[in-house]
């Protein structure tokens, strides 16, 4: 009950409030509401977490995330850099070979992560919505005028996923990026920012701990990044058929596999971590990129290059050791993985499906669908799935073609060479997506045939049928998640669907509270906030970090408590200090 009491108590106090608001938000009676529901159904809640051998603690769960890469790794066929970390956590894990990115760029990616919502149905997938490319606002021709800043706004149901682990006593970190396309609210994280550590829980507390790498990130390939590495020679580097094959391209593609080796060693520095705290025998570890390599065609794009990514799970009993997965596997489907890890049943709103612990066991999802729109100034509308063989793509834009200007990018030498293949007109009909100004409306691809996705074969008899249910089931997943990249301009998705109806971000109402005393010290501290949706942290005051407001939480009766609340995509709340109520009797 340690674990699984708070976490009903959570979801309850959340649906008590979604009832609440449409029943002209009694808020007076919303304690009693809580506390009723909570002695009836809390025993139920989630199931029992898996747990170590030894005691009966839930194993921890640590997230390796790397930036821009694909599986360039020895352990997945690409032996050009040597990677003996990523490669013994292969041998003592299970490697996924049809992991997928649902977007091919990180922000709307990493939101997807952390609410288990498509980015489409929230209003997130453009790169980016909250802050403009410096390298793109260089350019003369205003390319941000018709641009507003906005944030994502998810139903109010939505949280992001840490909150779950917290309310079920786990104590989560992230060290540090974020990019969620929101201001994440300061109850998403126990700690959250480049200090965070597992080193910080309590003793004896279960941990979901973050670390993010950016040594993979495309800006790391540039002229004036830091060289981590000289291990992998330009001669030595394979060159994808559509690339034009010369020095600056091979020089550009070392220096991205050097940088895989300077991550390889900082993953084994987090694994020899564990090891030394005595700590790898209880932790589940979970290797992964966000998105494809940080590299014309790679990054962006809506090929395997840009959206299959690195997977790789470890479990500390030796579950699947030396094992590889050919399920299909999605982004979408992190969030309710990691919660059904800890044995926490994924909320109804998620849309993916667990493929490991407690809760999995379902068939796995026929596509993995992915997205491309808006890249910093750059617009566009692409549309994909692929069954893991095959991969239809709906170009909503054909006019704009696979590699439009973009100042970030253009940042990379190798681009010169690119503009310089398009410019002599004697590209070679691999290279026709990096030189082509504008693209078909549709492309299917065989990628056991044509592993570069480079032959487009939509029109070709023998895939007529194949085409015709990718391209239908496409268009159900486009409906039925509501695909908000469609309305046109985003200042009218942003006063139609997100910040209605004049496009100014809401403020989450100011929370209220009361601290009951009870005698001998004792007192209890009640919260409530109007605003449907949000997310409620209390603290001490003097206090740095925010607890997660679950249910009324005993308190010292001689301390003044501060409280704050947030929905995701409205501004935080003022914050407001919790009152004294009347001794109880």
């Amino acid at each position: 009950m340690y674990l699984n009491a708070p976490l009903a108590r959570y979801r309850l106090r959340e649906a008590c409030i979604r009832l609440t608001g449409m029943f002209n938000r009694f808020v007076a009676v919303l304690p009693c509401i809580i506390a009723c529901c909570m002695a009836i159904a809390a025993p139920s809640a989630a199931a029992a977490p898996p747990t170590t051998s030894a005691t009966t603690r839930p194993l921890n769960i640590l997230w390796l995330s790397i930036e821009d890469t694909s599986p360039w790794f020895a352990c997945y066929g690409d032996k050009t850099a040597p990677t003996p970390n990523i490669d013994r956590l292969a041998r003592e894990g299970i490697r996924y070979t049809h992991a997928f990115a649902t977007t091919p760029v990180c922000a709307p990616a990493r939101h997807t992560i952390i609410t288990g919502m498509y980015a489409t149905s929230t209003g997130a997938m453009h790169m980016r919505n909250g802050s403009r490319s410096a390298a793109a606002n260089r350019n003369p021709n205003d390319a941000y005028k018709d641009i507003p800043l906005y944030e994502a706004v998810p139903p109010p149901e939505v949280r992001c996923f840490p909150e779950y682990l917290r309310a079920a006593g786990w104590y989560t970190t992230n060290n540090a990026k974020t990019d969620y396309q929101f201001k994440p609210p300061v109850t998403a994280w126990d700690e959250n920012s480049g200090k965070a550590h597992w080193r910080n829980r309590k003793p004896d507390q279960p941990f979901f701990a973050v670390f993010n790498c950016n040594f993979t990130h495309e800006s790391q390939a540039f002229p004036d990044a830091e060289k981590r590495s000289d291990v992998v020679k330009p001669a030595d580097v394979p060159v994808p058929p559509y690339y034009p094959d010369t020095p600056t391209v091979r020089d550009t593609l070392a220096q991205t596999y050097n940088n895989i080796v300077a991550m390889d060693k900082w993953l084994g520095d987090h694994l020899a971590e564990l090891e030394k705290a005595k700590l790898l025998d209880s932790t589940i570890v979970v290797f992964f990129s966000d998105h494809g390599v940080g590299l014309p065609r790679g990054k962006r794009a809506p090929y395997n290059s840009g959206t299959r990514v690195p997977l790789i799970v470890r479990f500390p009993d030796g579950k699947g050791a030396g094992t590889t997965d050919e399920r299909l596997v999605s982004f979408i489907d992190w969030a309710p993985t990691t919660l059904s890890l800890a044995g926490i049943k994924p909320p109804a709103y998620m849309r993916g499906v667990p493929f490991l612990g407690q809760f999995a066991g379902g068939d796995a999802p026929k596509h993995a669908f992915a997205t491309a729109d808006r890249m910093d100034a750059t617009k566009d509308t692409i549309r994909t799935l692929t069954d893991g063989r095959y991969r239809y793509v709906r170009n909503f834009r054909p006019e704009i073609g696979h590699l439009p200007p973009m100042s970030y990018r253009d940042q990379l030498e190798m681009m010169q060479d690119v503009k310089a293949l398009r410019a002599s007109g004697k590209a070679t009909p691999e290279q026709w997506q990096i030189v082509e100004t504008s693209k078909p409306p549709e492309e299917f691809y065989d990628t056991e045939a044509d592993p570069h996705e480079v032959k487009n074969v939509v029109d070709a008899p023998e895939h007529q049928a194949r085409v015709k249910e990718m391209r239908e089931a496409l268009e159900r997943w486009m409906a039925e998640t509501g695909d908000l990249g469609l309305i046109q301009p985003e200042s009218k998705l942003v006063k139609e669907k997100l910040w209605p109806p004049d496009g100014v971000q809401p403020t989450t109402s100011a929370p209220t509270g009361t601290v009951a005393r009870a005698g001998d010290g004792k007192a209890t501290l009640t919260v409530t906030c109007d605003t449907d949706g949000a997310s409620i942290g209390y603290r001490r005051k003097g206090e740095q970090g925010w607890a997660l407001y679950v249910q009324p939480v005993p308190v010292d009766a001689g301390g003044e408590y501060e409280l704050v609340a947030q929905r995701i995509g409205f501004l935080r709340s003022e914050v407001t200090t919790a009152k004294s109520a009347a001794r109880a009797q």
